[in-house]
């Protein structure tokens, strides 16, 4: 046994620091632990495996809401969003900064992607703020951290890539993720109220006309929301009204896109080129690193490494409570070198046995590994959405990530809540099943 995870692990590391492709890494891996350890006829195996997983039902959902996303990023829904969220916003102390938060889970109930989510409030929003004199620390720093929740808020492409490779149902797992990320949401609004009452000067002094805004202008100002009620209706609305399956509600959140598209003049020819090449390339290097991936956790648990690595961690007698904690150090420290999307499709193969094991509920892990994903995005120096604002922005990584470090350590600070409370995270999909 050890043999075979000294080989697997030498295989990754070597072809991880080659430069070549993750999915290509994952995959050969598998293959190689497969063809020195296993007398199979792997010509055979691997284009029947190919197709089974490629066409599993599930995995529909994922270029559907990818191409959701392309849609919507060339519309002008962040404008919209701006527009009805503000009147309200301006109400609350740290004003128009609540407009990323709010923004980016309005759009993360549509969307599913961090990315996508950060970018499209972000190209808006922070010319706004800082063109109306908030200081730009707050106006980016809540931008990263709000646009993690295009992940934990469903529908969320993390969550159908678990649920496939862990063979865990994706509905539960976007029920589940719905509880959390509004109050992961609500943290970082009272963290911005707080900042902003204990250091004004993050705030412009002027404003005042907004704040005292008509109410019926107000109220009028919601019109503005309504592409974006409209999508969430599409999307979350069919999916749990019992009139559509995850994959289904994907597609009748495409066609809502667009029709919004439509409605809002970007749906041209030529948008619509940039939409087809964006989705095929961008479903194509998921495609890729799904196969990978299960071919790597099929070819470690059919020689029983990922039972002895949980063999292994049982012996050393870490409480449950411990465990969680030494694997949210390790894909916090794995997130300065990884993606979100690799660490997962690399790690659960290995991960989720010693998780069951230890007694945690799967869906409850589904969530945690997408909070500690979300972490990854904004952690330097390959943090996703660091990458995504510094497009935005111009600004140096450093900068990115010094400002958005609050926001990090609240995401830290509410992991270890659901893991004191998983209900948190358990109580709605056990209400709704």
């Amino acid at each position: 046994m050890f043999s075979a995870v000294s080989t697997m692990f030498a295989v990754l590391f070597s072809a991880l620091a080659g430069g070549i492709w993750i999915g290509l890494t994952l995959g050969l891996t598998g293959v190689v632990l497969l063809f020195v350890f296993r007398d199979i006829p792997l010509e055979r195996l691997l284009p029947q495996y190919t197709w089974n997983i490629l066409t599993t039902q599930e995995l529909l959902a994922l270029p559907l809401f990818i191409v959701m996303g392309e849609l919507l990023f060339r519309t002008q829904l962040s404008r919209k969003l701006f527009a009805g969220l503000a009147p309200w916003a301006a109400l609350l102390p740290g004003r128009l900064v609540h407009v990323n938060v709010v923004g980016c889970s309005i759009f993360a109930a549509i969307s599913g992607s961090s990315a996508a989510t950060t970018q499209v409030v972000g190209r808006i929003s922070l010319e706004e703020l800082t063109r109306r004199g908030y200081s730009k620390d707050i106006a980016v720093g809540s931008l990263a951290g709000a646009g993690t929740l295009g992940f934990l808020i469903p529908p969320s492409n993390i969550m159908i890539i678990y649920g496939v490779l862990g063979d865990v149902s994706v509905l539960k797992l976007f029920t589940a993720g719905f509880i959390p990320g509004v109050l992961l949401a609500m943290c970082f609004m009272a963290w911005v109220m707080i900042h902003t009452t204990v250091k004004p000067s993050l705030v412009p002094a002027g404003e005042h006309a907004m704040r005292h805004m008509p109410w019926s202008q107000r109220f009028a100002s919601l019109r503005d929301l309504a592409p974006a009620i409209f999508l969430i209706l599409c999307v979350l609305g069919s999916m749990y009204g019992g009139l559509a399956t995850p994959s289904q509600a994907a597609a009748v959140g495409v066609l809502g896109a667009v029709l919004v598209a439509r409605a809002q003049g970007g749906l041209t020819w030529r948008a619509l080129r940039e939409v087809a090449i964006g989705s095929v390339l961008t479903c194509s290097m998921i495609a890729m690193i799904v196969l990978g991936a299960s071919i790597l956790g099929n070819a470690a648990a059919f020689l029983g490494i990922p039972a002895a690595i949980a063999g292994f961690v049982k012996s050393l007698g870490l409480s449950s409570f411990m465990l969680i904690v030494a694997l949210m150090a390790f894909y916090i420290l794995l997130g300065c070198f990884l993606d979100g999307f690799s660490m997962i499709v690399m790690t659960l193969p290995i991960v989720l046995p010693i998780v069951k094991a230890a007694g945690f509920d799967e869906i409850w892990f589904g969530i945690f590994l997408v909070l500690v994903v979300e972490m990854a995005q904004i952690t330097p120096p390959v943090g996703f959405n660091l990458f995504v604002i510094q497009g935005l922005t111009q600004d140096g990584l450093g900068y990115i990530a010094r400002v958005t470090l609050p926001y990090l350590i609240i995401m830290v600070l509410f992991t270890m809540l659901i893991t004191v409370f998983p209900d948190i995270a358990l109580w709605l999909p056990r209400v709704l099943s």
